[in-house]
């Protein structure tokens, strides 16, 4: 079968997903912050800013689940493959022209490093793949043409067809979404909250590589602004927010990142209320930077 037929079966899926079955995972059962023995699991970036290049270990770091400073059992760096998802807005009224969306997309093509793999989804009212799963950086460019703006940006739906779709498999690998957009939503059946219960529950970090808000920071009601929905996902999820207009510093820092900077710490939590989100808080000593989902979402 072509490529462009797998495409649509694959875009298709996608749009019906937002239709029926929204958050799935959430009943799906897959716990993959947690271990057999009860405890938790958590991918962090740790930085040395005082001495570049010096090892970190788990004495020099805090957990505070729910305000408590939990026993931290493993620290281990991760250098593990990275499944990286590009979610690109190509709505109608971004500002940033097709140009910008391509060549913002198009720096990560040539900056993963080997065994990492890209999906490229443009969106507006559906989501749709513009780039399978692929790390062939001549591919990704040519198919960056599909990009298009048309439509309003359904940006929480193809947040969620992507989680469910896209990052329910490869286990080991780290899952990452690369929001290309200024944050605006418009339409979506899928709530803001919901999103960020399910990144942080299925431990998905979030970046950003953000456009300039066409709302002009309008107040909107019943419904958070373009800049707070990129600040709420990257903070929540122990990202990072980059300018559209610098692509290749974006591209570099976070495919480095994630290869040389990313850790996972486990503990045992004490004290953990059943079926309810808990605060996390992970703290570095002075000289270490340390980012980190802010909530632990029960399983």
């Amino acid at each position: 079968m072509c490529y462009q037929s797998n495409r649509l079966i694959y875009a298709t899926s996608l749009v019906l997903l937002l239709v029926g079955c929204g958050l799935a995972m959430a009943q799906a059962g897959r716990r993959p912050s947690a271990s057999s023995e009860g405890g938790v699991m958590v991918n962090l970036v740790a930085v040395r800013t005082d001495r570049p290049g010096a090892q970190i270990t788990s004495k020099q770091l805090s957990v505070y689940d729910n305000g408590v400073e939990q026993t931290i059992r493993n620290f281990t760096p991760d250098p593990s493959p990275a499944r990286i998802v590009l979610l690109v807005d190509n709505s109608l009224t971004i500002r940033a022209d097709i140009e910008k969306l391509e060549r913002a997309a198009r720096e990560f093509a040539y900056e993963i490093f080997e065994g990492d793999k890209l999906l490229i989804v443009g969106y507006d009212e559906e989501a749709e793949i513009v780039s399978d799963w692929t790390d062939d950086a001549k591919s990704i460019e040519s198919s960056l043409k599909l990009f298009r703006k048309k439509g309003q940006p359904h940006l929480f739906d193809a947040a969620s067809a992507v989680i469910d779709q896209a990052l329910h498999t490869a286990p080991g690998q780290k899952h990452v979404i690369v929001v290309i957009s200024d944050g605006l939503d418009r339409g979506s059946k899928t709530s803001f909250e919901k999103i960020l219960s399910a990144l942080q529950r299925l431990d998905i970090t979030v970046y950003a590589v953000q456009a300039q808000d066409r709302t002009r920071g309008a107040i909107r009601r019943d419904a958070p602004k373009p800049k707070q929905v990129i600040d709420r996902l990257v903070e929540g999820t122990g990202g990072a927010i980059f300018s559209i207009e610098e692509p290749s510093l974006a591209a570099k820092t976070i495919c480095d990142e994630l290869r040389k900077n990313r850790y996972v710490v486990s503990y045992v939590p004490s004290s953990a209320p059943f079926g309810e989100a808990r605060s996390l808080l992970v703290l570095g000593d002075e000289g270490i930077t340390v980012r980190a989902k802010t909530a632990q979402q029960p399983n």
